[in-house]
Formats: C-alpha cells, structure tokens, sequence
C-alpha cells in the first residue's frame, strides 16, 4: 500500500488553506494530474458529498467515484476516491503554525492498488512522493498569492 505524506509551513491561516481545499472545483489549480472534479451532492462539502475526480495521466485519462469522508472544517479534510484499480484517500491537516499567521498543513495520500492494479503498486510508490511535494508546492503558492 503505497503512502506518502508531506508537511509545508504556508504563510496563510488555516481558514484560507482550508477555503481553498474545501471548493473542490479549484483543485485542478493546483493538482497536475486532475482535470476537473464534480462535486454530486448539494450543498456544502460535507461527509458523505458524492464526488468524481477526472484525471489525465500522460496520455491516459480516468475517472474515480469518490466522496468525501471526513470534513472538519478549517482542520481536516478527507476525499476518498474509487475505481477497478485502486482506491485512494487524499487526507489534509491543518493546524496553526508556531509564527503568526503561518499555518502547518500535512497532506497525506493512501493508495491501495486492487486486481490488476497491484502491478503499478512498485510505480505508484516511486512516483508518490514527487507527486505530492509538487502539488504541496503548487497549493502552497496557490494559497500566499504567488500566482
């Protein structure tokens, strides 16, 4: 089960982080490999909001049924995602950072390659944490206004 998780001081409160992971249809600002994600449920993201995240990876695109599965807003966020190859948790926390007005955000990625997708399981783990850093990096930019 490949995992990585990543932890960035942002000069941003947790409240401003949060905003921007909570509107899920920004997510493609700042997450490379997803091209749009549908949020299926009304109302505010919550747990239980019914999502599909649509994904291109070279030339290959996808889509993952998900929802969200642990919302603590201004701390926490959980997206689960699914298909025939893998199941993934995309996690975030957010807390204060030891500065004024910087925050700690950990993002954290679970992947459990299922059938035939435990045969990229050794890729997946190569590439996981170069991903995660990278979407760390753009996010973080994406929140202090760097763009």
């Amino acid at each position: 089960m490949p995992e990585f998780a990543h932890t960035e001081t942002v000069h941003a409160t947790p409240e401003a982080i949060f905003a921007i992971l909570d509107d899920v249809t920004r997510t493609p600002e700042w997450l490379k490999r997803c091209t749009k994600i549908e949020k299926l449920s009304d109302g505010p993201l919550a747990v239980g909001t019914k999502l599909k995240y649509h994904y291109k990876e070279g030339s290959r695109t996808g889509v993952m049924d998900g929802q969200c599965t642990r919302h603590d807003a201004g701390r926490a966020l959980t997206n689960s995602f699914t298909d025939k190859m893998m199941d993934v948790d995309v996690n975030f926390d957010v807390k204060p950072g030891s500065e004024p007005g910087t925050s700690s955000l950990t993002h954290r990625i679970d992947i459990r390659p299922k059938g035939f997708g435990k045969i990229f399981g050794p890729m997946i783990k190569k590439q996981l944490p170069g991903q995660t850093t990278g979407a760390m990096a753009e996010l973080k930019k994406l929140v202090e206004g760097g763009r």
